[in-house]
């Protein structure tokens, strides 16, 4: 293993970038050099890391040359375009796009969950979505102590899971509300303050493509076609942090006192779970942290073998930024 390494974050000036940013900062990644891409449209922009104030540059296919470790979050077309250049380059590759998830020679992984199928990566290992990412790390010492047999999941996503832009944009339509003046809609098909909304393309199996890819991730993540899953995913006038609902049928019966005993002990969990003294997870607390917070874990009294429970992320950091240099530092450093 090397000392350091030439790093560069492809979407360098979007949310996930910025985040990429603080947080290799913060965990002290060994970093030789620091190239920021971007588009066009945002090349000639000074970010400053560290000390350093850094230019970003335009992504073309010639930025790759010089460069050991990618990190790419500028969406799946760019990353389809681009990403290639970097692994035949010889660069390390962990793109938080959907652009590879399912591609079956590349590893979808969460650390936490399934680190062995990133060593047998060809250059290039994807993140998944941030909200499957938060459910597995909730999901997998239940899988491993009773097995699933069947996952039910709604999540509550912040708007911060779409962009940077749509953060602003949800201040404005607040503000605009509170005074009584109409809603102007940019990024999202419906009012998104004081409301719920469905924010993704629909399919023909009337399933939203969010949707889609977390019963997918699951299952490839876990290696285990057999689980059953079920999915409604919704936007809510959150600014950080998404949340989830989740039922799950075990093939063994776990009560909610092993459950907790599981998850006490999980890496990359916090549990908080005291109902009755008003304390279980939530968004406010969630956001700006690196750990999934499990709670509210209870039967389902409904089912044989069933448990609710209450998981919290960061979808920025643990959802996204986090995973991907975590991956990273499992192999490099």
């Amino acid at each position: 293993m090397r000392e350091s390494y030439r790093v560069a974050i492809v979407g360098a000036t979007g949310a996930v970038g910025n985040t990429l940013l603080e947080l290799l900062a913060a965990r002290h990644f060994p970093i030789a050099s620091l190239k920021l891409l971007a588009s066009h449209r945002s090349a000639g922009e000074i970010i400053t890391f560290k000390d350093e104030h850094i230019i970003v540059e335009e992504v073309t296919h010639d930025s790759f040359g010089d460069i050991d470790v990618v990190f790419s979050s500028a969406g799946a077309t760019v990353s389809r375009k681009f990403i290639p250049t970097a692994v035949e380059n010889g660069a390390l590759v962990v793109d938080n796009t959907s652009a590879f998830r399912m591609d079956a020679d590349t590893p979808l992984v969460v650390p936490e969950v399934n680190m062995d199928a990133a060593r047998k990566h060809n250059g290039l290992i994807a993140n998944p979505n941030c909200s499957t990412i938060q459910m597995m790390v909730a999901l997998k010492p239940i899988y491993d102590a009773a097995g699933i047999k069947r996952i039910v999941v709604s999540t509550y996503q912040s708007v911060s899971g779409k962009s940077g832009r749509a953060v602003m944009e949800l201040v404005r339509q607040t503000t605009s509300a509170l005074q009584g003046k109409p809603i102007d809609l940019e990024l999202f098909p419906h009012q998104m303050a004081f409301n719920v909304a469905f924010d993704w393309p629909f399919t023909d199996s009337g399933d939203s493509e969010e949707e889609l890819k977390m019963v997918n991730e699951t299952r490839k993540i876990l290696d285990d076609e057999t689980i059953g899953v079920s999915v409604t995913t919704v936007r809510v006038p959150v600014f950080y942090a998404h949340s989830e609902s989740i039922n799950v049928e075990t093939h063994e019966k776990l009560t909610p006192a092993q459950a907790r005993e599981c998850l006490a002990h999980a890496p990359g969990v916090t549990l908080i779970d005291d109902p009755g003294n008003l304390k279980y997870p939530l968004a406010v607390d969630a956001a700006g942290k690196d750990d999934v917070y499990v709670g509210r874990i209870r039967d389902d009294a409904s089912i044989k073998n069933g448990l609710n429970l209450w998981v919290v992320a960061d979808n920025l950091r643990k959802g996204a930024a986090l995973n991907a240099i975590q991956i990273a530092e499992n192999l490099l450093c």
